[in-house]
């Protein structure tokens, strides 16, 4: 994987490399979360009554976003040190690795506890690898950018989780269109765990053409490495991470909540087959996919601070009305409820990279960047469908909506305490 000084990397290697890694990576993480609403209670967890088996299952989709901060020391450690490349490279063999062993796993009713121990043990590779995978695709974008388009590069590792969505529950809705249930649950479900195994080996080779970026290079030849990148954070930029890390909780809530939560709350609760659900669930996430680069292209005329502000008070006044869509129960309001949830995650995520990764230098951005998005996805994600069920289920769905808003107004005051300085790339 050495690299050739002299080369530098075209438009297309650096644009399709950072949106093949990063809908690849989407693609795992996700399959996992419709299996852990779909399949997984019943079979990883029996015994328990449907709400129980599904917080048990769920509990599990959490332990990735504990591990993604893990993820991202480590392999920002390497990114920081030795070059974005091998690192970005290792973050996906991580990640598909664990993926496909999960096509693999027996159930509870052949090895009894050991099943879901086994589960977790993959979903923390999958946190793991997803910890580094983020934050070196969106320095590969970035750092290849010219200055005045920086958000529109930086949209394009950004857009792999909306196609990494599509892909997944359009292979679930495949699945559960062309078998069975019964084969559906004894096996099909397996069939995108395993799959998953060709894209990674087309994400393995495009990774391996792309050298290294001239920010890092520039630094490197600079001497201007670090020992320890997160010791480094730690000393000089807690407040980047402190306040980052509490900017981006939002965009992981409002995703998760759009997603995991409403596709359990519709089908458990409202009665809505699981069949309608998705296909809801996936024409809503055309709208996350259009409203990314609209919001990049907006980024980069008014700026990522004020553009996410934006975002995220919008997403704020979005949680009064979180109770009305649902209640009714009605598919055509849950549609318009779900289509501007997502056009409203589209509108926060879009940016995001590009405003985390313009928090750090470049000898410690990798680290910087990967850490504040990962512990963001902890705050905002890891227990969020436990909570706003937990929430529904005792209060009411007004309270996942005020849930919401309370996390937007957070995100909403540390973008205003946030540094507006920029590092020089």
């Amino acid at each position: 994987m050495k690299d050739n000084p002299n080369k530098k990397n075209s438009l297309k290697h650096v644009l399709f490399g950072s949106l093949i890694g990063t809908t690849i990576e989407f693609f795992d993480f996700y399959i996992y979360a419709n299996a852990a609403v779909l399949v997984f209670p019943q079979l990883f967890f029996p015994g328990s009554d449907a709400t129980m088996a599904t917080l048990e299952s769920l509990a599990t989709f959490s332990i990735a976003f504990l591990s993604r901060p893990l993820g991202s020391a480590f392999f920002g450690h390497y990114g920081d040190k030795i070059g974005r490349k091998f690192t970005l490279v290792a973050a996906l063999l991580t990640m598909g690795i664990s993926t496909v062993a999960i096509g693999f796993l027996p159930s509870y009713a052949s090895i009894g506890v050991a099943a879901p121990l086994l589960l977790m043990l993959c979903r923390f590779g999958q946190g793991v690898g997803l910890g580094g995978e983020w934050g070196g695709a969106v320095l590969l974008a970035i750092e290849n950018a010219p200055p005045h388009k920086r958000a529109w590069y930086g949209m394009f590792p950004q857009l792999g989780a909306p196609i990494g969505l599509l892909l997944s529950g359009g292979t679930f809705l495949l699945l559960t269109d062309s078998m069975s249930s019964q084969d559906f649950m004894d096996y099909g479900w397996r069939i995108p765990f395993i799959a998953s195994s060709l894209l990674v080996v087309v994400g393995f080779y495009i990774r391996t053409k792309i050298t290294e970026t001239p920010s890092f290079e520039n630094s490197k030849n600079a001497h201007e490495e670090v020992k320890v990148p997160f010791l480094t954070l730690i000393k000089s930029y807690k407040n980047q991470l402190i306040f980052g890390t509490l900017a981006a909780v939002t965009t992981f809530l409002v995703f998760y909540l759009m997603t995991v939560f409403t596709l359990s709350w519709v089908t458990s609760d409202l009665g809505i087959v699981k069949r309608d659900a998705l296909l809801v669930q996936l024409f809503s996430v055309l709208f996350f996919a259009l409203f990314i680069p609209i919001s990049a292209v907006a980024a980069d005329k008014i700026g990522r601070r004020k553009m996410l502000i934006i975002a995220t008070a919008a997403i704020a006044i979005f949680g009064f009305f979180f109770s009305f869509f649902l209640k009714s129960g009605d598919l055509v309001l849950v549609t318009i409820f779900a289509c501007i949830g997502m056009a409203l995650m589209g509108f926060t995520y879009g940016p995001l990279g590009t405003f985390l990764s313009e928090l750090f230098p470049t000898n410690v951005r990798y680290s910087g960047a990967s850490l504040t998005f990962n512990m963001a996805g902890i705050l905002g994600a890891a227990f969020a469908p436990m909570i706003a069920i937990w929430l529904a289920s005792t209060y009411g769905l007004n309270y996942v909506g005020f849930y919401l808003t309370s996390a937007a107004l957070i995100s909403l005051v540390s973008f205003l305490m946030i540094s507006k300085k920029v590092h020089q790339f």
